[in-house]
């Protein structure tokens, strides 16, 4: 087989950026589609001079909306983290209420709040009221 080392590094690269490409155009569709702040005539026009000319269409997109994209994750990342504490939170409030549905003995329950404690997901307060359920309950 006569297939030089440089031409296996060569085709290794344009694989990558190949590769690269794609995660780039799904990327800049997703943004797309996620933006709240653009009309659906916006996001139409968007994703077809995407899809006409698509290495000009994402170039062009960086350009104009680039510095947006990493705003809307950033305030996308802060409200999935802010979802997702404030369903802990609900879940731990609720936790000894569901004790007995479930089987679980009141070490279990002590440690999953000791454990959501450490970790954060809840106040000292919530801890020491739900602490408290645990106990009496």
């Amino acid at each position: 087989m006569d297939y030089p080392l440089l031409d296996a590094f060569l085709t290794m690269l344009w694989f990558f950026l190949w590769v690269m490409w794609f995660v780039m155009l799904f990327r800049v569709f997703g943004d797309i589609f996620r933006d709240d702040s653009i009309g659906g005539w916006a996001k139409a026009g968007w994703t077809v001079f995407v899809c006409v000319l698509p290495f000009l269409g994402v170039f062009v997109y960086l350009i104009a909306r680039g510095r947006g994209m990493g705003q809307r994750d950033v305030r996308q990342a802060q409200q999935q983290e802010q979802a997702f504490r404030s369903y802990v939170q609900e879940a731990a409030a609720g936790a000894p209420a569901t004790m007995a549905t479930t089987g679980a003995t009141r070490a279990d329950e002590l440690t999953k709040l000791a454990g959501l404690h450490d970790h954060g997901d809840i106040t000292d307060a919530e801890y020491e009221r739900a602490k408290a359920k645990v106990l009496a309950g």
